[in-house]
């Protein structure tokens, strides 16, 4: 374990202005995205996809590190550069998705539990190799009738703390990704209460699988109502979010990177800003979007090769929004800004 490379990697993440790219999806998930826009969900366009966000001039004004897939992180650009050395070549730490995905647990129907610990101290090795100095692993919570049960909690908890471990030991800070999600009827203090127990207890795992918490970046959803209820303003969704992480965040993390978790692309960017002008913080505040990015810059790009740029220009006005919220200075005039 390189203390010194993990400490200096975690404040590199969430340095002011900048925020994590998840360009993490799976097959079958940027399949689904790809199909919508009528896009042939091949290899070769996967990979050009997310060559149009890497390459994209000044990116890593905004961007510190972007979280890729095993089928990525082994890819390389038109040059023949492969993505990991090109991202640290404009001083963007790669990072990778280690986790194999959300199955049902035992006993809990409709819960779930993260899979992907056997073997994961190899592979991890092997990414370390490939260029990788983070990895993610995300467990996910529903909000429900029974749920969730103290069995889902303490099931992914006890898992993202193992994972947590493990990444330390190769050197690789690992993101911390408990989401709540935002699927359900449930109002804001019940998403408040359920987020504050599933932060309590991820953390209690963590101090007892020796975690180093100034090694990590925590990802968690915002404490937001759900999709289903009567919608809560942009400051409550900011107030309710900051009590929460204020109660449960231990100072020596040294950032929060806020997943979007199913928000509009405009909504997860006020909300952020909101925090950030509420500010200062024991953490910095910043943004590990995925769709919350990337969603525009598709629809763009249309899988067209002359429509490049476009799809790059609209991925940079999006990330551009978000590193000004990261400094609590995002204003709407933004959103109807040229790129």
């Amino acid at each position: 374990m390189d203390i010194a490379l993990l400490q200096q990697t975690a404040r590199r993440m969430v340095a002011p202005g900048r925020g994590v790219l998840a360009a993490d999806e799976s097959h079958p998930t940027i399949g689904k995205r790809f199909a919508a826009l009528g896009i042939e969900a091949s290899e070769e366009n996967r990979r050009v996809y997310r060559q149009m966000f890497f390459q994209s001039p000044g990116i890593e004004e905004f961007i510190s590190g972007v979280i890729l897939f095993d089928e990525t992180i082994r890819q390389c650009d038109d040059q023949g550069t492969a993505f990991a050395q090109l991202l640290a070549s404009k001083d963007i730490i790669a990072g990778i998705k280690v986790d194999r995905g959300a199955k049902p647990l035992a006993g809990h129907p409709g819960e779930t539990v993260t899979e992907g610990l056997d073997g994961l101290r190899d592979r991890l090795t092997e990414y370390f190799q490939l260029g990788a100095r983070f990895a993610k692993w995300r467990a996910v919570i529903s909000i429900g009738d029974g749920m969730p049960s103290r069995a889902s909690v303490e099931t992914d908890a006890h898992a993202l703390a193992r994972y947590a471990a493990l990444c330390q030991e190769a050197s690789i800070v690992p993101i911390v990704e408990p989401e709540v999600l935002m699927d359900g009827n449930h109002d804001i203090d019940t998403c408040e209460s359920v987020t504050t127990d599933v932060l309590q207890r991820t953390f209690s795992h963590l101090a007892a699988q020796g975690v180093m918490l100034d090694g990590i970046v925590l990802k968690p959803s915002m404490v937001i109502h759900g999709t289903g209820a009567a919608a809560a303003t942009i400051d409550e969704v900011a107030e309710r979010t900051l009590r929460c992480l204020q109660r449960t965040v231990p100072a020596a993390v040294p950032g929060i990177a806020f997943l979007s978790g199913g928000q509009s692309d405009e909504d997860a960017t006020a909300h952020l800003d909101a925090m950030n002008r509420r500010g200062p913080h024991p953490w910095n505040l910043t943004f590990s979007y995925g769709r919350a990015l990337q969603a525009h810059a598709m629809q763009t790009w249309g899988g067209a090769p002359e429509a490049i740029e476009t799809g790059s220009q609209a991925f940079l006005k999006r990330a551009r929004c978000n590193s000004a919220a990261t400094r609590g200075a995002w204003e709407s005039s933004m959103e109807q800004a040229t790129a």
